[in-house]
C-alpha cells in the first residue's frame, strides 16, 4: 500500500505541474484575434466554470493503471 500512496502523490505532483506549465505555455503563445473584436466592447470578464471531475477520472484511471500493471508484474513472477 506505501508503493500506491508513493505512486498517487507523485501522479498527482506531476498533473498539478503539468497542468501550471501548459497554461503558462498557452497564455505566452496565445495572440488574439483583433480583426473579430466589435466596437461596441463591454468591461466584463468572463471566466470558465471549474470541476474536479476531470482531476476525480484521472486520479482514477491512474489508480486502475497501477493495480493493473502490479497485477501483471506479480502473475509474470510466478
Amino acid at each position: 500500500m506505501k508503493k500506491y500512496v508513493v505512486f498517487i502523490l507523485n501522479f498527482i505532483l506531476l498533473y498539478i505541474v503539468f497542468q501550471i506549465l501548459s497554461g503558462l505555455l498557452l497564455t505566452a503563445l496565445y495572440s488574439p484575434n483583433f480583426s473579430s473584436i466589435n466596437n461596441n466592447m463591454s468591461q466584463e470578464v468572463a471566466f470558465g466554470e471549474t470541476s474536479i471531475i476531470p482531476f476525480l477520472g484521472t486520479i482514477l484511471v491512474a489508480t486502475l493503471a497501477y493495480f493493473l500493471s502490479q497485477k501483471i508484474v506479480t502473475s509474470n513472477n510466478k
